[in-house]
């Protein structure tokens, strides 16, 4: 008897992953599970847990590179109607882990509500912006979590203080569990004031990065500690290097962009190419920052 017998209504065999990434590049998932309550996300986990099933966790795939190959285990998908809640209590705000990022800020922002201004055009759930400590020059998400809600690989559903979670730069102790929900504390502040940051961070990236419509998965490597990887990537030469349908960005060189004739091996590939040049010339090895499944 399979894992997921008895599952059908939420899980789907050789679920085409390129259709839930922003790259759209990438083969299946051997499973495809659209949980609806906590509850059957508990079951899920438990069930691949006991039967040695990898797991995935998906959300707007902003972040996320699938190999041609596909994900020979089962991606759960959190997304609205479902694990998307939001609510605010004074300068307290719960957020589901499957509520779009961007809206989230939109929204305190209107309610009056700074800090999350700091982080505009930033893409995602919020349940991988606070796996990934998501941020930018102007902050990252540590900054305004009090709490996380997970659950873990028993099963078992957990609240988290922000110090438990173990925030560093674009990373988290949180490998194993699955981000449930936030409590994001926030201050008082002027909506047309706080609009005006958003647009002017938003424009600040619009100028130096390239567009949505290009088709990237936002930086591939993390910045070494006190060097940009972008600056680095520039100087070895590389805005413009071509691999198959992947091209270093000539507008920002830590973001590759796909067209169609693109296969997630090219991505590899350029990636790789890129981190080589950048060690060989400056003797720094990148980290990549997007995920490879």
């Amino acid at each position: 008897m399979s894992w997921c017998s008895g599952l059908e209504a939420i899980c789907r065999p050789e679920v085409p992953l390129r259709d839930f990434t922003w790259y759209r590049l990438g083969g299946p998932a051997r499973w495809f599970v659209n949980p609806r309550n906590d509850a059957e996300l508990s079951d899920v986990v438990t069930r691949c847990n006991a039967a040695g099933v990898a797991l995935r966790v998906l959300g707007r795939g902003a972040n996320v590179l699938v190999r041609d190959s596909g994900f020979d285990g089962a991606v759960i998908a959190l997304r609205p109607p479902c694990f998307d809640e939001f609510t605010i209590d004074g300068g307290r705000v719960t957020v589901g882990a499957g509520a779009d990022f961007t809206k989230v800020v939109t929204r305190t922002i209107r309610a009056g509500l700074a800090g999350l201004e700091a982080l505009a055009g930033i893409p995602g759930t919020m349940g991988g912006i606070i796996r990934m400590n998501a941020g930018g020059r102007h902050g990252e998400i540590a900054s305004f979590v009090s709490e996380v809600r997970v659950l873990g690989a028993d099963g078992a559903i957990r609240t988290l203080t922000r110090e438990q979670v173990g925030f560093t730069y674009r990373h988290t102790n949180l490998d194993g569990c699955i981000v449930l929900g936030a409590v994001l504390t926030l201050s008082p502040g002027d909506p047309e004031a706080l609009t005006a940051r958003f647009r002017d961070i938003w424009n600040q990236k619009y100028r130096t990065q390239p567009p949505v419509s290009d088709r990237s998965a936002g930086c591939v490597f993390k910045n070494p500690p006190g060097q940009s990887a972008g600056a680095l990537l520039d100087q070895a030469g590389l805005k413009g290097r071509r691999v198959g349908g992947a091209t270093i960005s000539p507008r920002h060189a830590n973001f590759i962009v796909v067209d169609d004739s693109a296969c997630a091996q090219h991505v590899l590939d350029l990636s790789d190419l890129a981190r080589e040049a950048v060690f060989e010339k400056f003797g720094v090895r990148l980290e990549r920052e997007i995920e490879v499944w």
